[in-house]
Parts: structure tokens; C-alpha cells; sequence
């Protein structure tokens, strides 16, 4: 390596990095073939972010091209590519210098079918479903409030942060226990399968979230794994999977009983959101206390009710009731009463007129007398007297005695 080094020294004057990458542009820029080629390929790590624009790589058994196609070119497609498609595409080879690489920049795309791995794809899928795997009536609903969340992806993968970041700022109630695995490889399968199987041993979570950032079709075949797929399916504890970007599919998802669209998605469908949650609170408690308020206004208004009742039904006001009917009783048995007297007292008076009047004192008081004789016994006839008896003759004002000088009551014998 020494005598290496210092036969570079003796080379010329070194080139810039710029330099070498023109040479090279311009080396690529010089063959024909390459302004105008036809590749045949598998289309692998699609994506189209919002310029419309398409980025791809070709690849075969043996190596891969990237490839970027512009909005106003794949605005003419009749349909857009897929992860796993056989293509032919049409365009031109030029280095993208700020990169170092050299890309095909394509024109046009014709489809030849499915790749090898859209194959294994389709038929794993066919397979599985037909057994029930991915039946809708197997689909179990996520609990409501989760208690804790079983996380199986890679520790040091960018999806487990996104994840946590998501739960911290909806539901930081939520447990969250990791179970790490290989998310891509050989060995990825079968470190899933265990990840999946020691979360369900522990029995400590409501719900498992099987996740990973997005890649290529080849970077996500791990979750086209036929033991991953019966893994989820066999879970006795609900599965989310959160796999790869929105437009990425895996036989994983159809296993599962919720499929999320991003890793970011997941978390956000198992767990309620904390401030919906005190909104919520805030109503019900409100609507609690409006509730509460009632109830105890129509309780007072009963209670109320209830007293006056008791007050009425009372010993001691039935009592006072009687007491004032006796009052009103003897006030008007009263008044009744001296009504009935003066009544009476008229009466007497005029009878006791009307006796005057036609009683002897009136008689004596105009000039009458009454005469009794010695016996007591009035004198009605003046042949009950005889002559020298003894009279007693009352007036108005008195009685004085008198003798009778002549009487009738004598029986002469001679004339």
C-alpha cells in the first residue's frame, strides 16, 4: 500500500470530483445506444411524492437502476406502476451529478406483467385466504382504551420513534412494551414469529402493533412470510399492522384485525386522543351537574311538598284545627245564642205589653178596684157581701181595708 501511495503522488495533477462526474456524463452523453434504450426490468421501491413525479428502480437477478420519470411523462400513463411489475421502459441514460449516479430517465412505460416476487406474492395470498386467514368475520375490534400496547418492530428503526412520538402526544396513559425484532432479511420471519409469541406469553398487552417503515418490495418481504402471516392470524391477542407507506401492501396486513397505513397511523388508530378525551370529561361533567341540579330542584320541591303534607296530617295542627273550629263553633253557638235571647227577650216584652195591657194593674190604673173579702177570695157579685164585712180593696198604688155598709149577700125576713 505505501509504494501504491506514492506511485499516486507521481500521477498528474489530481481532478475535482466535478470534474471526474462531467467525464464521465460526457462519456455516457457520447453513446448512442444510451440516449435512446429500452430496459427490461421488476419495478422495486415506487414512489411518488406531490410533484407527480415518478421515482423507481429497475432490477433483474443481478442488479438494479434507478430510475426518475417526469410528472408531464407519467401524466400519460393509462395506469402507474406497481411495486413487483414486469416493465419495459423507454428513456435515456444521464448521470445525476449532485448524486454521482447515473439513472434512466424514462419516457415512456409498458407493462409485461408481474414480477417474481408479485407472483410469490399473488400465490402465498391465494393460498392463505382460501384457508380463512384473512376473513373479515375473524376481525376483532381494538379495545376503546387500551391499557398497554405491545410494540414488535426493529429498536433502532425510525418507525418506533414515530410511533412513541404519537403516543406521548395522544395517550401517554398507555403502557408500551417493546418486543425487538429484525424487520427485514433472512432472519427476519422467524425473529417476528418469536416476537409476536413472547408478547402473547406475557399476557401483559390489549393490543400488538406489528410495524416498520416503508422500503421496497424486497426490504418488506419479511411480512409476506407465510409463518408471519399465521403468526398474526393465530394471535389470541388483536393485531395492527403498520407497515411500510399507504401504498405498500403486505399479506401481513390482511392478516391482521386493523391495518394502518403507516407505522404513525397505527398508533394513532389503537389510542383514543387525550384532549377529545377531557372535552368529553368537560361535557359530561357539565351535563352531570345540570343533571344533578335538576334532580335535587325536583327533590326540594318533593321534600317541600312532602312537608306541607306532614304539616297537614300533623297531631298538632289537626289539633289546631279543631281548636279553631271549637272557637268558631262556640262563637257562633254564642252568637246564636244571645241572637235567641234578644229574639226571646222581644217576645217577652211585648208579651209582657200585651199582658199589661189587659192585666189588672192597667185595669187598677184606670180607676178599677179589686175587692176581697176576709178570706182573700175577690169579690165578683154584690150578693157575696153582707153587710159590716170586712173588705180589702185594691188600687194602682196600694190596698187599704174597708167595712161594708150594705150588702146583698144578707137575707132579710120581713120587708
Amino acid at each position: 500500500m505505501q509504494y501504491a501511495f506514492q506511485s499516486l503522488l507521481r500521477t498528474p495533477e489530481p481532478l475535482s470530483v466535478s470534474e471526474v462526474t462531467a467525464r464521465v456524463k460526457e462519456v455516457i452523453a457520447c453513446d448512442d445506444l444510451l440516449a435512446d434504450v429500452r430496459v427490461a426490468g421488476e419495478v422495486s421501491n415506487l414512489s411518488r411524492p406531490a410533484s407527480g413525479h415518478l421515482y423507481f428502480t429497475l432490477k433483474d437477478e443481478g442488479a438494479q437502476l434507478r430510475c426518475v420519470m417526469w410528472r408531464s411523462y407519467a401524466a400519460r400513463l393509462s395506469r402507474l406502476p406497481r411495486n413487483g411489475d414486469a416493465v419495459i421502459a423507454r428513456g435515456r441514460i444521464d448521470v445525476y451529478e449532485r448524486d454521482g449516479v447515473y439513472q434512466l430517465y424514462v419516457e415512456a412505460l409498458v407493462g409485461q406483467g408481474i414480477g417474481d416476487l408479485n407472483a410469490e406474492f399473488e400465490r402465498l395470498k391465494q393460498k392463505l385466504q382460501a384457508e380463512g386467514l384473512f376473513d373479515a368475520a375473524r376481525k376483532r375490534p381494538l379495545p376503546r382504551f387500551p391499557r398497554a400496547l405491545g410494540i414488535v418492530t426493529s429498536p433502532t428503526g425510525a418507525a418506533l420513534q414515530d410511533i412513541l412520538n404519537v403516543l406521548r402526544r395522544r395517550y401517554p396513559l398507555l403502557e408500551v412494551y417493546l418486543s425487538p425484532t429484525l424487520v427485514q432479511g433472512e432472519d427476519a420471519p422467524e425473529q417476528i414469529v418469536r416476537a409476536i409469541q413472547r408478547l402473547n406469553d406475557a399476557g401483559c398487552c390489549d393490543v400488538i402493533l406489528v410495524a416498520r417503515g416503508g422500503g421496497s418490495l424486497e426490504e418488506l418481504w419479511a411480512f409476506n412470510d407465510e409463518r408471519v402471516v399465521r403468526a398474526i392470524a393465530a394471535s389470541p391477542t388483536p393485531v395492527v399492522s403498520g407497515i411500510g407507506h399507504e401504498i405498500d401492501y403486505t399479506l401481513a396486513d390482511f392478516a391482521a384485525d386493523v391495518r394502518a397505513p403507516t407505522p404513525s397511523a397505527a398508533a394513532e388508530i389503537i389510542t383514543p386522543d387525550i384532549y377529545d378525551l377531557r372535552l368529553q370529561v368537560d361535557a359530561m361533567s357539565l351535563t352531570l351537574t345540570e343533571t344533578m341540579r335538576a334532580r335535587l330542584t325536583r327533590a326540594k320541591a318533593g321534600l317541600s311538598t312532602l312537608q306541607r303534607a306532614l304539616r297537614l296530617l300533623s297531631p298538632f295542627n289537626q289539633l289546631a284545627r279543631q281548636r279553631e273550629r271549637l272557637d268558631e263553633a262556640r262563637t257562633r253557638l254564642a252568637a246564636a245564642l244571645a241572637h235567641r235571647l234578644a229574639v226571646l227577650r222581644l217576645r217577652l216584652d211585648g208579651l209582657r205589653a200585651r199582658l199589661e195591657g189587659v192585666g189588672p194593674l192597667a185595669t187598677l190604673a184606670r180607676g178599677y178596684a179589686i175587692v176581697r173579702d176576709a178570706d182573700g177570695r175577690t169579690v165578683r157579685s154584690v150578693r157575696a157581701v153582707q153587710r159590716g164585712a170586712r173588705l180589702q180593696i185594691t188600687v194602682a198604688d196600694g190596698s187599704f181595708d174597708a167595712q161594708a155598709l150594705d150588702g146583698q149577700g144578707e137575707r132579710r125576713t120581713t120587708e
